[in-house]
């Protein structure tokens, strides 16, 4: 197996639910329900990147490793690059980056986007995708679509409704949703702060089309696992909170 570290960004500020990485799921904050999950994929270390004493004060209270970043962060992969920076990651070290809100996130998905990479000398970046359910992801412009070349590497990411048929309808069988997992090379890490600005970038808010406009190849392979959404809303963290209940009296039932 590949060896990989996993750093978890993590900030207090949340436009559609404030203070989510705290909030209670199921007697513990979701961060540290994150960094439980983390725990058991096998990594080298895990560690969660913050600005934020109080994230920092809950991964501590549950034993967990925590880096001190910067608050002025742009974006989750600037947090990363200095978390590796501050860790002194070889150049060649894969670093997973496992979203604070994802405390479902398949381990068999972490460790497939760190073989990803590891397979792909070329590539400074790897993440996944999986099939586009219907018409109505596919129009959605909350739903990131992805177009990759035959060997598997990012031509783009959208939020527009990508690839398109020319008669109209929906493309059924090409279209597929971009997951948010990624795993970087650390010398990648240390190069994103000097990449270019990218006005694809922020026409789409997606960063990782910084990566692509400054020639970076991403590679991306159909995610081995169903991915369950994150945490975004209050109705997310209520669905989450009756995974982690479901789990609780699934265990108390074995022998």
């Amino acid at each position: 197996m590949t060896r990989f570290h996993i750093i978890i960004p993590a900030r207090l500020a949340s436009t559609r639910l404030p203070e989510k990485a705290l909030a209670d799921l199921a007697g513990k904050p979701l961060v540290a329900r994150v960094w439980a999950r983390a725990m058991v994929a096998g990594a080298e270390s895990v560690h969660v990147a913050t600005d934020s004493e109080r994230i920092a004060d809950a991964i501590r209270a549950v034993g967990g490793n925590v880096v001190m970043t910067a608050a002025d962060h742009d974006s989750g992969t600037s947090r990363l690059s200095e978390a590796a920076n501050r860790l002194a990651l070889g150049p060649e070290e894969v670093v997973v980056n496992v979203q604070g809100d994802e405390p479902a996130v398949p381990i068999g998905c972490l460790k497939q986007l760190a073989d990803l990479l590891a397979a792909r000398p070329d590539a400074r970046m790897a993440t996944l995708w999986v099939d586009l359910a219907d018409r109505a992801q596919w129009m959605d412009p909350n739903v990131v679509k992805l177009v990759a070349r035959a060997d598997g590497s990012a031509l783009y990411f959208s939020r527009a409704p990508i690839p398109a048929r020319r008669g109209g309808d929906w493309p059924e069988g090409l279209a597929r949703r971009h997951v948010g997992l990624y795993a970087y090379r650390a010398s990648a890490l240390y190069e994103w702060p000097g990449l270019p600005e990218s006005e694809l970038e922020q026409s789409e808010s997606l960063e990782q089309l910084r990566a692509l406009q400054a020639g970076w190849e991403i590679a991306c392979a159909r995610a081995a696992e169903p991915i369950p959404p994150g945490v975004d809303t209050a109705e997310d963290l209520e669905a989450m909170r009756q995974y982690f209940a479901a789990l609780e009296t699934e265990r108390e039932r074995q022998p």
